[in-house]
């Protein structure tokens, strides 16, 4: 059983995608952010970034115990060595796929996400940052359109790759992105979006987002953090 510490974020989407492709037993812990639910000392004791999504593994190949892991790419990495899926044996393609989820560890998710704050939650608005992280973004919408030439997939076979990248440009309208200038990315997204697994993901998140709103009150909670 993997117990899955979660709220409908892209990152968030990243791991509960995995486990419902692998058809993984696992049960959803909702860590409603907005509520400052990810500072709690029991979830902070296995998650110290105080950021999901996090899972307890109740019964890891080692047999010694639960296994605790925090950070979306990291899970999917455990995960899929786990269940032997999604993630070629051999190095050359086990690479290629780790390469393409770091970059969005690295590059994607973080700019997309800035490119989220300064549109969309910003209190003021801030033209050059505004206009600094939307064309990041289309920058590296450029990378990944060029990595999908020919490729079915990022990666060769659908991968954790395709996994981690897929949330973060499913709010492309958010970022300021047309898809009509990706074309690859816009047959690779409609591709992975029309995947059952991907669809009972996102119903789970519909589910569980289902009375969340953002406040002032929980902006300060999610954009108002320091070392405190």
């Amino acid at each position: 059983m993997i117990e899955l510490y979660y709220w409908t974020t892209p990152n968030g989407h990243k791991v509960s995608i995995f486990l419902e492709e692998a058809g993984t037993e696992y049960r959803i812990h909702p860590v409603n952010i907005s509520k400052g639910e990810q500072f709690n000392e029991s979830f902070l004791s296995f998650a110290p970034n105080n950021r999901i999504p996090a899972i307890r593994d109740t019964a890891p190949r080692d047999g010694a115990g639960p296994l605790t892991v925090f950070e979306s790419g990291a899970i999917l990495e455990y995960l899929a060595e786990k269940e032997q899926k999604f993630l070629p044996a051999d190095a050359r393609g086990k690479y290629e796929v780790l390469q393409w989820l770091y970059w969005q560890m690295g590059g994607l998710g973080p700019m997309a996400g800035q490119n989220h704050h300064f549109v969309q939650y910003a209190p003021e608005r801030i033209p050059y940052a505004i206009e600094r992280y939307v064309k990041e973004t289309s920058r590296l919408y450029g990378v990944l359109n060029k990595q999908l030439e020919g490729r079915e997939f990022i990666a060769g076979a659908y991968s954790i790759a395709d996994m981690a990248c897929y949330p973060w440009i499913v709010p492309y309208e958010r970022q300021k992105q047309n898809l009509d200038d990706f074309p690859n990315i816009k047959r690779w997204f409609a591709s992975v979006a029309a995947r059952p697994a991907v669809q009972r993901a996102y119903a789970k998140a519909r589910e569980v987002n289902e009375a969340a709103t953002v406040t002032p009150e929980s902006k300060s909670v999610l954009f108002g953090q320091g070392a405190r």
